[in-house]
């Protein structure tokens, strides 16, 4: 059994205790918090199990890696604090364990990252010989793994568009959803998610993975963006009120430009209501969806809808990005240290999880 720790126990990290108690091969060691109330509560409790596992959180971050895990999924935000998940990411594997998290994008592409994330992390997996996979959902399989998965079924492909298609209103981040993406604000506020160049940091390591698998060369990673105010005032459940005249949909995308034309494109359409921007595209539901949309001979569409925590959309994406990173970690403990991409990493059949239950 591989010893696993899982750090923060928020919308990520409460899936992940549980991903890791389903694995056959994985063992959780312990649970690091931030918030003083959590500490010494059960991790099963956290996670919403129903039962205990036996295991108590805990804050004292330098006592848990001297302990010598062998595995850390690391589930605290980054959007907030880029600087201290790279610090406490760094940390981890300099303790020689492998890590996998979702909260560093620029390492999603970790050939292509900058030198101020590649750098410390390379140093640390020469130190302490840990190693490192970072992905998730949209950035992540939804842009990476399935894509290409998919253009493989064609004859000729054209070009390659990724859709994640939401309503907020189901998120249970407000910081992110009202602050980063800018919902419920002024036309006129700039959301730092938006801002020129945001876009491509984020998610273009994701058309530089796709491209690479594929064989082309991007000439320059393109953006546009569109934003509709909200009609009416709307009140949602995990958030609040949303304000009339403010921001109420967001549509952007981030295109691959090969040979002068958008081949590759990562299209984002997120609602705080159904009823805002009808127009653009809906998920089959209303609700939320992730969809590739290869065209070429055959025209290929596959959409994929996954939903955890009470049919709730944001925590099923939440619940595959963990499923795709807790997975990983068995073959990446056989590896060796290193920086690991998508590309690198194979997504597995679910070997020994057939009719194994998490209570």
């Amino acid at each position: 059994m591989i010893p696993t720790v899982v750090w923060g126990t928020g919308n990520v990290g409460r899936a992940a205790i549980r991903a890791v108690d389903a694995h056959p091969a994985l063992e959780l060691s312990a649970v690091l918090v931030a918030n003083p109330a959590k500490v010494g509560r059960d991790a099963g409790e956290l996670a919403g199990l129903g039962r205990d596992l036996g295991v108590a959180a805990r804050d004292d971050v330098e006592g848990v890696l001297a302990e010598g895990p062998r595995a850390v999924v690391y589930a605290a935000s980054g959007d907030m604090r880029p600087d201290d998940a790279l610090a406490d990411v760094v940390r981890a594997v300099r303790a020689g364990a492998v890590v996998v998290t979702p909260s560093l994008y620029p390492l999603y592409d970790q050939r292509g990252a900058p030198a101020e994330f590649r750098d410390p992390l390379l140093a640390a997996v020469k130190e302490g010989g840990g190693s490192l996979f970072a992905s998730g959902v949209d950035p992540g399989w939804g842009n990476d793994v399935l894509p290409l998965l998919v253009s493989g079924l064609g004859s000729t492909v054209e070009a390659i568009r990724c859709q994640e298609i939401f309503d907020y209103s189901t998120y249970e981040q407000e910081e992110s959803v009202r602050y980063l993406v800018g919902m419920g604000q002024p036309m006129e506020y700039e959301p730092p998610m938006l801002l020129p160049s945001v876009p491509t940091m984020v998610w273009g390591g994701q058309l530089r993975l796709m491209a690479r698998a594929l064989g082309v060369e991007l000439d320059e990673i393109r953006e546009t963006l569109e934003r509709r105010p909200l009609e009416a005032t709307v009140h949602t459940r995990t958030m609040g009120e949303f304000t009339a005249g403010t921001q109420g949909a967001v549509r952007f995308e981030v295109q691959g430009i090969v040979d002068g034309e958008p081949r590759l494109v990562i299209e984002h359409v997120t609602r705080i209501h159904p009823d805002c921007a009808p127009d653009w595209p809906v998920p089959p539901d209303g609700s939320g969806a992730h969809r590739v949309i290869v065209e070429g001979r055959p025209r290929i569409e596959v959409t994929v809808e996954a939903s955890d925590e009470g049919e709730n959309r944001s925590a099923g994406g939440n619940a595959t990005a963990v499923g795709r990173l807790v997975g990983a970690v068995d073959w990446l403990v056989e590896a060796e240290p290193g920086l690991y991409d998508a590309l690198d990493v194979p997504l597995r059949p679910a070997v020994g999880k057939l009719g194994r239950r998490t209570r």
